[in-house]
């Protein structure tokens, strides 16, 4: 699924006041920001915290943002969220044209391991890699790449350059195909077997103690 177009009006904010004034929108239920790049200066802004919870609630949002007669379009660049309780505190946004292609940080999801013959057999998945650099135009950039291994087998080793993306969208960085998305692995060796080397190890010093107290007791004898 494509990224789709988000209004979310703003309102400008006068910096002069400092942390003060910050923490002032925070408590009134807004959320101070600041937009930079394209052709334009730095603008801070402020913005209603659960409008903006909603307009982030889909990976690589792009905001078309309205402030009094004008808009724009933005995607997210960094959030600051509350160590606590979650809440964003801050968010920085940066300009861009819908027919420019960008670069962004989309999240992998692996799919179908659980029906794969390597799954049934024991193998264990491991996914190194859960998020990759994508470029595509901003409202291309997908919320999520989805890959399927449901054909896994053990020893399987797939590397990212194999993630399917869609039409328009293309895969960025240097080595993709050394760098591993995921591989199956192996089953342990049977825990049975471990137990039993944990149970012949109790035997033997069990029959060297009573050895021990055996000796001890000709001994007093």
């Amino acid at each position: 699924m494509s990224t789709t177009v988000t209004k979310l009006p703003i309102a400008a904010r006068d910096v002069s006041g400092g942390s003060r004034a910050a923490r002032r929108l925070r408590r009134e239920g807004r959320v101070p920001g600041v937009l930079y790049g394209g052709d334009g200066e730095p603008l801070s802004f402020d913005v209603d915290a659960r409008e903006l919870r909603i307009a982030l609630a889909s990976s690589g949002a792009v905001l078309e943002l309205s402030l009094g007669d004008e808009t724009r379009t933005a995607v997210v660049k960094e959030t600051q969220r509350h160590p606590v309780t979650g809440l964003t505190t801050h968010v920085d946004l940066v300009r861009v044209r819908l027919d420019v292609a960008i670069t962004a940080t989309v999240p992998v999801e692996i799919i179908g391991s659980e029906n794969a013959p390597g799954i049934k057999e024991g193998g264990v998945l491991e996914q190194q890699a859960r998020e990759v650099e994508v470029e595509a135009l901003p409202t291309s950039i997908p919320e999520v790449l989805e890959v399927d291994a449901s054909n896994v087998v053990i020893g399987d080793t797939v590397f990212v350059d194999s993630i399917p993306v869609p039409e328009g969208v293309t895969l960025v960085g240097e080595g993709l195909d050394e760098v591993v998305l995921y591989s199956v692995t192996a089953p342990r060796l049977s825990t049975e077997a471990d137990e039993g080397v944990e149970t012949e190890t109790e035997v033997v010093g069990e029959s060297g103690g009573e050895a021990a107290a055996d000796d001890a007791g000709s001994g007093d004898e």
